[in-house]
């Protein structure tokens, strides 16, 4: 991936304008993903597939009729933000309510179920479908905790199917649990992938070895082997999941071998002859199987097979029609002189102050976030590395990007004569909306909430400020269900909003109170090396994190002294 690479920060912008020229008479683009070119049936059930970018086909290449309807992009590896599944689900839905479908990962699922709250708030019916097709992730007894992988093809076919026959929301939902229940999948890789614009490697297997277990955001493998032959594989990889089969699940399956992006499709062919005999000898009767690239991880070498336990209803739907750029079946006649658009958005309103006061108040808080832009921007690589250790390396890159598009979202709004609780808010909206994944989504929440207690027409005081960094911890708190110990960002953020207000409690100024609680956060933030995760992506390779302190921790810690210092300067009282 770091061959043919350009401009690494937008490499998944330029990809996805790339793809939707190539197929623009199957997809039209819109920001942050595209929609189906060919429209269904007014008051036809939406499908809204998503997740990071770096997967193709996934979940682009899923869009077409009797697929998905809609595909939401965040930037790699990361989750799209809940404002682009909001444009992108708006747009998507004909009438008969729409069914947002990720895997199950934090942050998509903090962004999409945001997204869903905020779609039935306006009146339009969202339900979500989130994929736990990997056995590896998690123990058949914690079966909602596993990651969605691969199983995202059978799954989202087959509710794309069920809404595409005209079957009502409730019905379609129904059709898409059940498959996601009776659906498993196991993956190996042979190397790691690497980064747009970066060299190395996000982990690397040894010469003559196979990592097993492996997920699609380069995290690493659960358990190594030496490299065997193919009829060794495909019986660790048919073992596995054969032990899985839902209860009364019958004789008829589909099964996928999937390719990660760096093994070729020749490969795939000599592990499929292997396959065939071991799932035939175990009495089963393969429906429509199929193999190739369809959930990739960047270049990473490897494979992964999934097998879906079908019903009479769910192989009718995996054998429906179905056109899109990564899957074709029985297809329909295409349109090929489909004019390729753009859909923009409106350009943004800001509430002007009526006070001098509320202007400098607008000031100070672009000037911090400023400060906060540049701060990030330096720390990037630090941040992942660090978040590398355990997760996919992509903490720094997704804090600089929030960080910039807030700083310049809040010069705008101070350029407009906002205050500063407008200006904080539409700082929160564009860090999430830029930085995507968990994290985007948890700092634009509680920036927004931070907001809330700022008045439009004065200068955040001390009582402002510490009533807004208490909100901001309640609502990520509410929003990410972590709490200290989990090894987050809430280690270092709930020693910050303590001490602070222990400090100005004591009579301590507002800069002194919030440099001994960046103090306090700093420490707590390093402790975290000592922690195990308990929640999102690191939780699977939690050991791997031992040593190394939590990449959320740290960049919380960082921000919090740079706002300390941010305050110094602006004297705020």
């Amino acid at each position: 991936m770091t061959k043919i690479c350009g401009d690494a920060e937008n490499f998944a912008t330029s990809a996805l304008r790339g793809f939707a020229s190539l197929y623009r008479d199957i997809v039209q683009p819109v920001r942050g993903g595209v929609l189906r070119s060919q429209t269904g049936a007014k008051g036809k059930v939406a499908l809204v597939v998503g997740g990071g970018s770096g997967h193709f086909p996934a979940f682009n290449g899923y869009v077409g009729t009797g697929f998905a309807d809609a595909a939401v992009a965040g930037d790699v590896f990361a989750s799209p933000s809940t404002q682009a599944i909001l444009r992108i689900a708006r747009q998507a839905n004909l009438g008969g309510g729409v069914i947002l479908g990720y895997g199950n990962y934090a942050g998509d699922v903090l962004n999409f179920s945001i997204a869903a709250e905020r779609l039935r708030a306006e009146g339009i019916d969202a339900r979500m479908i989130a994929t736990t097709d990997d056995i590896a992730s998690a123990p058949a007894e914690e079966a909602s905790r596993r990651r969605g992988t691969a199983g995202d093809v059978p799954v989202f076919k087959i509710t794309g199917a069920a809404a595409e026959a005209g079957l009502s929301l409730d019905e379609v939902e129904a059709v898409g649990q059940r498959a996601n229940e009776r659906t498993r999948s196991f993956g190996v890789a042979f190397d790691g992938c690497t980064l747009p614009g970066e060299t190395e490697k996000l982990f690397h297997v040894p010469n003559g070895r196979v990592a097993l277990g492996l997920g699609v955001h380069g995290e690493q493998g659960i358990d190594e082997q030496d490299l065997m032959r193919p009829e060794a594989l495909a019986a660790i990889l048919c073992e596995r999941l054969l032990k899985e089969a839902p209860p009364k699940a019958g004789s008829r399956i589909t099964a996928l071998l999937n390719g990660l992006g760096g093994t070729k499709y020749e490969e795939l062919f000599v592990l499929w002859e292997a396959i065939i005999p071991y799932l035939e000898n175990a009495g089963y009767t393969l429906v429509a199987p199929i193999a190739g690239e369809y959930i990739t991880s960047l270049d990473m070498a490897g494979c992964s097979l999934t097998i879906t336990w079908l019903d009479e209803e769910l192989e009718r739907f995996w054998c429906a029609p179905v056109d899109s750029a990564a899957f074709r079946r029985n297809a329909v006649t295409r349109v090929q002189d489909h004019a390729l658009s753009v859909l923009t958005d409106a350009p943004a309103v800001y509430m002007k102050s009526l006070t001098d006061a509320g202007r400098d108040g607008g000031r100070c808080v672009a000037s911090i976030m400023v400060k906060l832009s540049h701060a990030l921007t330096e720390a990037e690589a630090e941040l992942g590395q660090i978040d590398a250790h355990a997760g996919d390396g992509d903490h720094g890159q997704g804090m600089a990007r929030g960080a910039a598009a807030s700083a310049k979202a809040a010069l705008a709004a101070v350029e407009a004569g906002a205050g500063p609780a407008t200006v904080l808010a539409a700082a929160a909206d564009a860090w999430a909306d830029r930085a995507g994944g968990t994290s985007g989504a948890l700092w634009g929440a509680g920036l927004f909430a931070f907001s809330t207690a700022f008045d439009d027409s004065a200068v955040p005081d001390a009582q402002s400020l510490s009533t807004g960094l208490r909100r901001a911890m309640e609502k990520i708190t509410a929003l990410g269900k972590a709490k200290p110990g989990d090894k987050t960002l809430m280690d270092a953020l709930v020693p910050l909003v303590e001490r602070f207000e222990q400090g100005l409690r004591q009579g301590e100024n507002v800069s002194k109170a919030w440099n001994e609680a960046a103090k306090a956060a700093t420490t707590a933030a390093e402790a975290t090396k000592d922690l195990l995760p308990r929640l999102g992506r690191a939780r699977t390779h939690g050991e791997r994190s031992k040593g190394y302190p939590d990449a959320g921790a740290i960049s919380m810690a960082l921000s919090a002294r740079v706002v300390g210092e941010a305050l110094a300067s602006l004297a705020v009282k």
